[in-house]
């Protein structure tokens, strides 16, 4: 049961992710460029995360000194780099190309998983990894073939790499603290890292005139932002590494969905065969192994 209620919130972590386009797309017609937009999801998640947890929860608050390694872990490298990384990659080449190469995550995080806490390569995980990477490909398109600058190649896989590196530093937080104190530490530490690169003064104008903004900016820091870190996050502590990495592929799935429906963006066969392999692969990694089996028929 435990084991489904982690399963449940890693998936809805990756469904919360895949609506984000909801938010971007006006924000970004709207004037604002792709590091205000991941400044102004940090401070909205900062201040209603970490505000909450004062109030409710401050004793959560506290850590060790040393332990800070652990959340410029979560928070610097994992979301400032990984924004750097993700919305270079996106400006210079597709946002298809971008989220293919985002997807190399689960890859990084099975072999570190694998080297740093010694959980097994199942031929199991292998399978629904290579289902995962496939899908990922036909539902951007990218079958027909693409040409990548080598810069757009290292940024891309730099933000799988950095993405993946989330769930890594997390495990390490997560033997010590709480989800909510990981979460809340890697909103303060993203935000911190993110502002001094935004152009502040620009952004509060920004703000100012279009209130719409202000609205969408907690749309994006609530719904695609606070929720599915602290979903992923909570789940991640009670499941594996490599599978929490893998189920919330469904991110993907759920941003070509968007696209489709509310977008209007193509529909082919390539496409729904995508989704249906991410699907196909979530289903795979909750099928009981064959030890669970044995206890079962015990």
């Amino acid at each position: 049961m435990k084991e489904r209620k982690a399963i449940a919130s890693v998936l809805a972590a990756g469904m919360l992710w895949g609506i984000i386009s909801l938010f971007i797309r006006p924000m970004s017609a709207a004037g604002l460029d792709s590091m205000q937009i991941a400044a102004v999801r940090m401070i909205v998640a900062a201040v209603a995360f970490v505000g909450f947890t004062a109030i409710r929860f401050p004793q959560k608050l506290r850590i060790r000194l040393r332990d800070v390694w652990m959340f410029v872990g979560t928070g610097v490298v994992s979301v400032a780099l990984f924004n750097f990384c993700y919305f270079y990659t996106i400006i210079h080449s597709e946002a298809s190309v971008a989220v293919v190469l985002l997807y190399t995550s689960p890859v990084f995080i099975l072999l570190l998983s694998a080297l740093l806490f010694r959980e097994r390569i199942t031929r199991r995980k292998v399978l629904a990894l290579a289902l995962t990477f496939a899908g990922c490909v036909c539902v951007a398109g990218l079958t027909g073939g693409t040409r990548l600058s080598a810069v757009v190649l290292l940024t891309g896989l730099g933000s799988g790499l950095f993405y993946g590196l989330y769930t890594i530093f997390g495990r390490y937080a997560l033997q010590k603290y709480d989800s909510v104190t990981v979460t809340a530490y890697t909103f303060l530490f993203g935000l911190v890292s993110t502002l001094p690169v935004c152009r502040p003064i620009q952004l509060a104008q920004s703000l100012c005139a279009q209130p719409t903004l202000c609205l969408l900016g907690v749309g994006i820091g609530l719904c695609s932002t606070v929720l599915p870190y602290f979903f992923y996050t909570w789940g991640l502590e009670r499941m594996e590494s490599g599978k929490a990495a893998i189920l919330v592929a469904v991110e993907p799935l759920v941003g070509a969905v968007v696209g489709m429906t509310v977008f209007r963006e193509s529909c082919g066969a390539v496409k729904l065969m995508g989704i249906a392999l991410i699907l196909t692969a979530i289903v795979l990694l909750n099928l009981p192994d064959q030890h669970t089996r044995t206890k079962i028929n015990q």
